[in-house]
C-alpha cells in the first residue's frame, strides 16, 4: 500500500507538506510554515497533523520558509530522523530557520511592550529547536540515489528555483513498482545566478506539481532588469526611497545581482543601496560559498567572482544601522525582509514611508492571500502595520519577472520534459484559480488523472 497525505500548501500557496506513507516508511516532502493572518496561520502551523516521532524521514525541496519552517518544531516534538537536502540547502537552511525562531521571539516581545501579546503569537519554537535541525540534516548532491529503505530510493534534480533548490525522483519498489515525482517550486530559465530547472524524465506514476502562477505570465527576466533600472531612475529623480520587500534568500541575490548589472551598464544613478537583513547578509554569504551552483552562462558570473559587492552597497546587520536609514535624507533603495512584508526590518521602513509620496514599494515576489504585501499590492489606502494604521500614498509597483516561480508556459514546458506518461498528478502549492489553470494544463498535456487536493486529503497510489 502506498498512501500519499496532503498536509499543506493544499488549496493554498503555503505551508508544504506531504505524507508518503510507502515501503514501511513514513516520509514527509517539506515541513514549512503557514503564512498570512496571525492567528489563522499560529493554528494551523502548532497543530502538526502527524506525529514526529513516527516520521522516518523529511526529504527537503529547498530552504524557504514556507517549505523547511516547521522543522524546528518537528524536533521540538520529538523528531529526530534524516532530513534530506542539497548542500545549499543544508547551508541556508542553516541560517534561515534560527533567523524564523528569532524574528518570531522578536515580534513576542515588541507585542508584550505593547501590551498585545496572546496566544496567537508565542513562538512556536526556539532559536535552539532550529540549531538543532542541523545535526539531522543529510546533504545530497543532485542526481545521486540514495536508499532510505531496502525498496525506497530517490534522488535530486535541479529545481531552478533558488540556491539549492530541488524536485524529488522517488522510487517504490515493493510490490508494484511506482516512481513518484515531487517537483518542489519550479524556477524560470534565464533567471541570474542560477541554474535553468532540470526536471526528472521518464515515464511517471504519481506527479506532484506546484502551481503558484498557474494562470498568469510574466514579464521576461531581461524586461524585469530594465524595468528595476527605469523605477530606480524615476524614484532617485525626485529623492524618493524605493522599499523593496524581499525574500532574504534567492530574491535579495538577484536583485543585487541586477543592480549591479544596471551600475557597471551605467543605467542607474549613483544612489546608496542597503541590504537591510541580517538574514540576507548571511544567505549571501552561503551564495558565495556555492559558485559551483552558479549558472556559467551568465556573462557577469565570468567577469568577476564580487557578483554581489560593488561600490553603492551596503550590507546591514547592525539594529542602529537599520533605524538610522529611516532618518536619511536624500534617495535610497532598500531591500528588507519579509517578502511577504509579515515580519522583519522592512515593516519599520513601510511605518516610515509609506506616507511619502516621493517614495515607492516595489514588489518584486508572490503576495500569499492576507498578508501585508498583498494589501498594498491591491491598491488599500491605509494599512495597519505594527496594529496602527498607516495612509498608503507612495507609489506601489510590480516587477513579476523577478519571480522564481515558473508562470504557466514554463510549468507547461516543464511537464512536456518529463517526456512521461504521467499516470496521474496532484496539484499544490497554488490559490484557487492558479491551481485550477494547472489542472488544466496538465489534462491538455495528455494526463487523465488530474486532482487538486484539500488539506488533509489521502490517496491510495496502487489504484489503477
Amino acid at each position: 500500500m502506498i498512501r500519499l497525505t496532503f498536509h499543506g500548501a493544499a488549496g493554498q500557496v503555503t505551508g508544504s507538506m506531504h505524507l508518503l506513507e510507502a515501503a514501511g516508511a513514513r516520509i514527509l516532502l517539506d515541513a514549512g510554515l503557514f503564512q498570512g493572518r496571525r492567528a489563522e496561520t499560529r493554528a494551523h502551523n502548532a497543530n502538526l497533523p502527524v506525529d514526529p516521532r513516527r516520521i522516518d524521514a523529511v526529504i527537503l525541496s529547498h530552504a524557504h520558509i514556507d517549505h523547511a519552517g516547521r522543522l524546528p518544531l518537528l524536533v521540538n516534538r520529538g523528531f529526530h530522523s534524516p532530513i534530506y537536502a542539497t548542500p545549499g540547502t543544508r547551508d541556508l537552511a542553516a541560517v534561515m530557520l534560527p533567523d524564523a525562531a528569532h524574528i518570531q521571539e522578536k515580534d513576542a516581545a515588541f507585542l508584550e511592550r505593547r501590551g498585545r501579546r496572546g496566544a496567537e503569537s508565542e513562538p512556536l519554537y526556539t532559536v535552539a529547536d532550529a540549531v538543532a535541525v542541523q545535526d539531522l540534516m543529510v546533504a545530497m548532491p543532485y542526481r545521486r540515489v540514495h536508499h532510505i529503505r531496502k525498496h525506497l530510493a530517490f534522488e535530486f534534480t535541479d529545481a531552478g528555483h533558488i540556491l539549492g533548490s530541488a524536485s524529488v525522483d522517488l522510487r517504490v519498489t515493493e510490490g508494484p513498482a511506482h516512481r513518484l515525482v515531487f517537483s518542489g517550486d519550479i524556477g524560470r530559465s534565464g533567471l541570474p545566478i542560477i541554474r535553468d530547472p532540470d526536471p526528472p524524465a521518464g515515464p511517471v506514476d504519481t506527479l506532484i506539481i506546484e502551481s503558484t502562477y498557474g494562470d498568469r505570465e510574466h514579464e521576461s527576466v531581461a524586461g524585469a532588469e530594465v524595468h528595476l533600472g527605469d523605477l530606480v531612475r524615476r524614484v532617485a529623480g525626485r529623492g524618493g526611497k524605493l522599499m523593496i520587500p524581499s525574500f532574504a534568500v534567492g530574491r535579495t541575490q538577484e536583485l543585487v545581482y541586477s543592480l549591479h548589472q544596471l551600475f557597471r551598464a551605467g543605467k542607474i544613478p549613483g544612489v546608496p543601496i542597503y541590504v537591510d537583513s541580517p538574514l540576507a547578509v548571511d544567505a549571501t554569504a552561503v551564495f558565495r560559498l556555492h559558485p559551483e551552483l552558479f549558472d556559467r552562462g551568465e556573462g557577469m558570473i565570468e567577469a568577476t567572482t564580487a557578483l554581489f559587492d560593488f561600490p553603492l552597497v551596503r550590507y546591514v546587520r547592525d539594529v542602529m544601522e537599520s533605524k538610522r536609514l529611516n532618518t536619511l535624507h536624500g534617495p535610497a533603495v532598500i531591500i528588507a525582509a519579509s517578502g511577504m512584508a509579515e515580519s522583519g526590518r522592512i515593516l519599520h521602513h513601510l511605518a516610515n514611508h509609506l506616507g511619502d509620496p516621493h517614495s515607492m514599494v516595489l514588489f518584486v515576489g508572490f503576495q500569499a492571500e492576507h498578508t501585508l504585501g498583498r494589501r498594498i499590492q491591491e491598491g488599500r489606502k491605509t494599512v495597519r502595520v505594527f496594529g496602527e494604521e498607516v495612509a498608503v500614498r507612495c507609489e506601489v509597483e510590480t516587477i513579476s519577472g523577478y519571480s522564481a516561480h515558473a508562470d504557466r508556459h514554463e510549468l507547461r514546458h516543464w511537464v512536456k520534459r518529463l517526456g512521461g506518461p504521467v499516470r496521474r498528478a496532484f496539484v499544490v502549492h497554488g490559490e484557487a484559480d492558479a491551481s485550477r489553470a494547472m489542472a488544466g494544463i496538465l489534462k491538455e498535456e495528455g494526463i487523465e488523472r488530474v486532482h487538486v487536493p484539500a488539506q488533509g486529503q489521502s490517496f491510495e497510489l496502487e489504484e489503477s
